[in-house]
């Protein structure tokens, strides 16, 4: 076994120290202002623990965290956005990454190369089509557009990331389920998705993030305080603060741990089926 000497472990150790550091200490400022009691607006003077501990903030954002629209209703926007554009960029990304990895036919580079092109344009380029082609479905403030424009979104890095996968499967896999007399649409639910679920299960985890988490595209087509996700009710926090809002800052800190809750859970939930395929494969 190959040893490393006592220099480079001890800067190997520090700076892994300092990349942990660079990593924890945001997450703890924001659990600081969370629990700090005696914020009454923005924090004035740094302090590595709360001045007074309190739950008071929490207690608030669970009520009613923006304007009057309460928690619940800001929970289940977020979850219905989320899970509906990463299910179906899933779905329309399936379909296209796997036409894409199997099937020859005219203009198929030319295609690839311009959904990658999409990949690396802002979003804020599509804002204009997006709303009006919205307005003209007359669907533009409803939740369903939020689900549109978020999986639009997140389409091209499904397409690359799943037809990566399919290519990696060998074909003969396939061949031999039609010798068998399996169908098109057998071989690929039996055969070929599962061998992909990995990678597919990620597009779906990064389409949901980017849903879950976006909210300056989303003021454009929202209109209604009904209509407002968490990550949206935060940035009006923000905006609230710095044109002298009288919440104070604790409330921000509060609704950011409360807002990261459910993607640890779907994490904590995956994270060990994901990890088991990918590194042994489907076993079944």
């Amino acid at each position: 076994m190959h040893k490393i000497s006592t220099l480079k472990q001890i800067i190997t150790q520090s700076l892994l120290t300092l990349i942990g550091l660079f990593v924890l200490l945001p997450i703890w400022g924001m659990i600081r202002l969370a629990f700090d009691g005696s914020l009454k607006g923005r924090p004035t003077e740094f302090r590595f623990f709360p001045k007074e501990w309190s739950l008071t903030a929490f207690l608030q954002v669970l009520d009613r965290p923006y304007q009057s629209v309460e928690f619940s209703v800001l929970l289940k926007n977020s979850l219905i956005v989320s899970f509906g554009a990463a299910l179906l960029a899933i779905v329309l990304g399936i379909s296209l990454a796997y036409a894409f990895a199997r099937f020859r036919f005219p203009a198929r580079k030319q295609g690839l190369f311009a959904i990658l092109l999409t990949a690396f344009l802002p979003p804020v380029a599509f804002m204009t089509p997006l709303y009006i082609l919205l307005s003209i479905l007359q669907i533009r403030t409803t939740l369903f557009a939020l689900v549109l424009v978020y999986a639009s979104f997140a389409l091209p890095f499904c397409i690359w990331n799943m037809r990566a996968a399919f290519q990696a499967i060998p074909k003969e896999i396939e061949e031999a389920a039609f010798l068998d007399g399996a169908g098109d649409f057998q071989t690929f639910l039996n055969i070929t998705f599962p061998l992909a679920l990995p990678s597919i299960a990620i597009s779906g985890l990064i389409a949901f993030l980017m849903a879950y988490s976006e909210f300056a595209i989303g003021w454009l087509f929202v209109d209604k305080a009904d209509n407002v996700t968490l990550a949206m009710s935060i940035y009006a926090i923000v905006q609230s603060q710095y044109s002298g809002g009288a919440q104070p800052w604790s409330y921000l800190g509060s609704l950011v741990i409360i807002i990261s809750i459910p993607v640890i859970i779907v994490f904590l939930i995956f994270q060990y089926t994901l990890l088991e395929r990918m590194l042994f494969g489907s076993a079944e």
